[in-house]
């Protein structure tokens, strides 16, 4: 389960990267409920927040540096240009942020609250970065932006939590 984990982060985080640029390319602004409106990327975008810890307490600062820089010269392969820059720019910056964040928290011993607050950050900041580079309207797209990546967030960090107290509970036998 450990090797999975170890393995599978990372590449679910770059994949993730990807994805979130190449559906932003294809799709543009799509709707995600309560009238508001976001990349279609998004998504993608708020999973990498949470795998971007994942990565980071397994590997270091070092491999997610390394990952989102491979990540962004996988997006222009596949994404147009300009949303690759933008991803790239605003990766970079809020995934540092997160990680300046996340590190000093995690060690205090509180993944949900280091997880929580460094992925609202790095949301944020990635969210505002990468509109206003990419060119789509800042004010409409915001919200919608935050919901869904706050979204993604609770969801995986909820799965965290759950496998984490499963894995320490012992199994009995019936």
């Amino acid at each position: 389960m450990r090797t999975l984990l170890r393995f599978g982060a990372p590449a679910a985080f770059l994949a993730c990267i990807v994805l979130a640029n190449y559906a932003t390319s294809t799709y543009g602004l799509i709707p995600v409920g309560f009238g508001l409106v976001a990349t279609a990327g998004t998504f993608f975008a708020g999973a990498t927040f949470v795998l971007r810890d994942a990565v980071d307490d397994l590997w270091g600062r070092l491999a997610v540096v390394g990952l989102i820089l491979i990540g962004a010269a996988l997006s222009f392969l596949l994404a147009a240009p300009f949303i690759a820059l933008a991803s790239s720019c605003a990766f970079l910056l809020s995934e540092l942020a997160d990680l300046a964040i996340y590190e000093p928290l995690r060690k205090r011993g509180g993944y949900i609250r280091a997880a929580v607050a460094s992925n609202t950050v790095g949301a944020l900041l990635d969210t505002v970065v990468f509109l206003g580079i990419a060119g789509f309207p800042i004010a409409p797209a915001l919200p919608g932006q935050m919901f869904a990546k706050m979204l993604v967030t609770a969801v995986v960090v909820a799965a965290v939590w759950g496998t984490r107290a499963l894995l320490r509970k012992p199994v009995r036998e019936s």
